[in-house]
């Protein structure tokens, strides 16, 4: 070792830290991605690059203008039950392209959403028992958020051959 680093190591040993364990200091900071609920909304597609982890896919709520002959673009606010009309039409091109997929089957989705005192409430004009785990996860994460912005907020999904729920998004 070079003569003129002995000082720096000498100090650097010496400075009176001590190692300690690990401190638990809480869980990790959570992040909205979304910009305002009227702007976009957040649909909840699978990971392809690891397995049945959903990652949170912001959607902007624009629609061409019709009838205008301007061919521009304007924002629209679709609503609760929009979000779970896009969520059973899958990711688009792009967000296919990016790696990401879904469980829930493609349906023509008649959806109804309403806040209750014990969650959120949805129904569904199809078979929800049959789901799969992750789907489940997929379609509780996109109706709690879209009906509360509160991921924490417990989901009932009511279809034609029964119940899931109440549960509560994990991500």
């Amino acid at each position: 070792m070079p003569l003129g680093l002995l000082p720096l190591a000498l100090s650097a040993a010496g400075c009176g830290i001590r190692a300690t364990d690990v401190v638990r200091a809480g869980d990790p900071a959570t992040v909205d991605v979304a910009p305002g609920r009227e702007q976009s909304t957040l649909l909840y597609f699978v990971s392809s690059s690891s397995a049945n982890r959903l990652m949170p896919v912001v959607r902007p709520n624009e629609v061409p203008l019709e009838d205008s002959g301007a061919g521009g673009m304007k924002l629209v606010r679709g609503g609760p039950e929009q979000a779970l009309v896009l969520l059973f039409e899958g990711p688009n091109r792009n967000e296919t392209m990016s790696g990401l997929r879904t469980e829930l089957p493609y349906v023509r989705a008649e959806v109804h959403i309403r806040l209750g005192p014990d969650g959120v409430h949805v129904r569904l004009n199809a078979p929800v028992t049959t789901f799969s785990g992750t789907a489940r996860r997929q379609l509780v994460c996109t109706a709690a958020q879209a009906r509360t912005a509160d991921r924490g907020e417990p989901v009932t999904v009511t279809g034609t051959d029964g119940a899931i729920g109440p549960a509560r998004c994990p991500v």
